[in-house]
This record gives C-alpha cells, sequence and structure tokens, in this order.
C-alpha cells in the first residue's frame, strides 16, 4: 500500500513518539523529532513529558481495531490538537501544500497537528485498517501496515521469527520431537 506522502511522514513521526523510550530526555526527544523532520525542535523535561502524554494518547489509535471506535478517537486528538490549517509555499517550491500549524507555533503543538493529521491521512487512505501494534506478547511496537495484503501482524521479522518458531518448537513437542 502506498500512503499519501504528504501524510506519511507524519504518521512516521506519531509511530516513532508511539514507541518512543517512555524515559526519553529533552535531548533525545529533539532528536526523534528531528530524525522525523520536525522543523527546529525544541522541547524542555515538560514539553518533553507533554509529548509522552501526547503519545500514549495516539497509542489508542493503534490499539483500537474497531474503525468507528478508532476514528472517534482520533476526531478527539484533532480536537485536542486545535487543527488550523492553512496553505503554504515555501520559497524555491512552486506547488502550495496545506500546513496544519503555523511555523511559530510551539514544538508541541506542530507535533500534537502533524501526528494526528498524519494518522488522519492513513486511516482515510486505507479504510481504517492499517495501523497496529504487533502481536508478539510482551512487545508494545506499533507500526502502520505498508504490504500488500494489509495483514501484517509484528513489527518485525524478529518478532516473527520469535513467534514462528516457539509455535514449530511447540508443535515438535506435541507430535513427539519427530518434527522435520
Amino acid at each position: 500500500m502506498q500512503i499519501n506522502p504528504y501524510g506519511s511522514d507524519k504518521a512516521s513521526l506519531a509511530v516513532g513518539l508511539v514507541n518512543a523510550d517512555p524515559d526519553i530526555d529533552p535531548r533525545g526527544m529533539n532528536e526523534l523529532l528531528l530524525a522525523y523532520k520536525t522543523t527546529k525542535p525544541s522541547v524542555d523535561a515538560e514539553e518533553t513529558a507533554d509529548l509522552l502524554v501526547w503519545a500514549a494518547k495516539l497509542r489508542v489509535v493503534f490499539e483500537t481495531t474497531d474503525l468507528d471506535e478508532r476514528i472517534a478517537v482520533l476526531n478527539r486528538l484533532l480536537d485536542e490538537a486545535a487543527i488550523r490549517p492553512t496553505i503554504a509555499r515555501h520559497e524555491g517550491e512552486m506547488t502550495p501544500h496545506l500546513h496544519y500549524s503555523l511555523d511559530t507555533d510551539s514544538t508541541v503543538k506542530r507535533v500534537k497537528a502533524r501526528t494526528a493529521t498524519g494518522l488522519a491521512h492513513v486511516i482515510c487512505a486505507s479504510g481504517g485498517g492499517r495501523l497496529g501494534c504487533c502481536d508478539r506478547e510482551g512487545c508494545t511496537v506499533v507500526f502502520i501496515d505498508t504490504s500488500r495484503n494489509g495483514r501484517r501482524r509484528f513489527c518485525s521479522t524478529q518478532c516473527a521469527n520469535r513467534i514462528y518458531v516457539a509455535d514449530h518448537r511447540a508443535r515438535s513437542r506435541s507430535s513427539g520431537g519427530h518434527g522435520g
């Protein structure tokens, strides 16, 4: 599945924020935001804590499997983010595009706007079913399923392999250990 390129970096930021270490410090948060193309990130300890609270709210969007509930949760987050769309054209760029916050807004406000709208783009483009949480017990990683068939269950090949190996061993034990 191809995600609208305008929403993909914002949705990826949501994934990165949700998967961030809950003990991340402001320096780490600024590095994370910069890695996801956030312009001039600058957060202190209080703002880092605010973003971790926001990440917990975003997590619910990934964990909720009922489409109507997922939409309701995200609509509440869009409202909380106080989205204010404007059309922008940067110097040297010919094509106008949408911004969902002002460049003068705080980093926290811009991140809230970017992540909420990014997930909204994914939900609208995919019919709502492409946000997921890893199926491996104990793994809390969330992801956007960009696979062709939309049936991704695990965050990584490593998590999938752990489950497949455990399932294979369990089958081997139950069949008398002569699997192969």
